[in-house]
């Protein structure tokens, strides 16, 4: 079971990464680093303005005690000149107290300027390896732009792009349409010249394929009868062409005088 979980968590993952990787556009995820980088430079800056800040309170502080150091120095001079070695001691423990503060001020001071120096410094590299990080954004955002340009125009092309190949598909299915079409209409126009289709235009029951042959048989027995009809006219025609003739008046001279010229010779 651990082992089909961990497979159908390798599945899941690469298809995953293979829908971020085709909804990735190198342009987008360049700006958005760039933009992280410049978070980061001013998240420097400010951490630096943070800094100065501090170091400028503990300067003013420490200026304030420097005034309280001369001013209990001063005290003490006064009060031992008066005869009051007391008062004098107080204000000399209240003097070492604030010059113990002013020495601890001091080290502070000392650490935040180092640590400006160190935090200038970070930002002074951070800025320029932004600088040219933008630089070499603008040029790898340009090639990109022409390389994908180019692979449009060479998919335009050739005919291999998703579009393309959405039209090539459409065209092929017109010209399979266009073809069935064609032979459809080829078989219909062959089917009605042999007559395999009724006449659906006429009035009444129309004629299939054993009326069209029993009409033809009819018709050739009709052929047939009327041939022999005419050739038995035609083979007892001279005797009753001679009676016609003989029973038509006296025959004409053209008849009668061939009869003659053989009865001389």
């Amino acid at each position: 079971m651990a082992g089909l979980t961990g497979r159908m968590s390798t599945v899941v993952k690469a298809k995953v990464s293979k829908l971020l990787d085709r909804a990735e556009d190198p342009a987008e995820t360049l700006d958005y680093s760039y933009q992280k980088q410049v978070e980061q430079l001013q998240n420097v800056k400010k951490g630096i303005a943070d800094v100065v800040t501090a170091k400028k309170r503990l300067q003013m502080q420490e200026t304030s005690l420097q005034q309280s150091v001369v001013k209990l120095d001063t005290q003490a001079r006064q009060a031992l000149a008066a005869g009051n070695e007391d008062l004098a001691r107080t204000a000399l423990e209240r003097k070492n107290v604030v010059q113990t503060e002013l020495q601890s001020l001091d080290t502070q001071i000392a650490q935040l300027e180092q640590q400006q120096e160190q935090m200038t410094a970070s930002e002074q590299k951070l800025r320029t390896k932004l600088e040219q990080f933008r630089s070499k954004k603008e040029v790898i955002k340009a090639q990109y732009s022409a390389a994908e340009a180019q692979v449009r125009i060479s998919e335009a092309a050739t005919g291999v792009g998703e579009e393309m190949a959405d039209v090539g598909l459409a065209m092929q299915r017109a010209l399979d349409k266009t073809e069935n079409m064609k032979a459809r209409a080829d078989a219909v126009q062959e089917l009605e010249s042999a007559g395999t289709f009724e006449d659906l235009t006429q009035i009444g029951p129309g004629e299939d394929d054993i009326d069209r042959q029993l009409k033809q048989l009819s018709s050739k027995s009709e052929v047939d009868s009327e041939l022999e009809k005419m050739k038995a006219e035609l083979g007892s025609g001279s005797a009753p062409a001679g009676e016609l003739g003989a029973g038509g008046g006296e025959p004409s001279a053209s008849a009668g005088n061939p009869a003659g010229e053989q009865a001389q010779q």
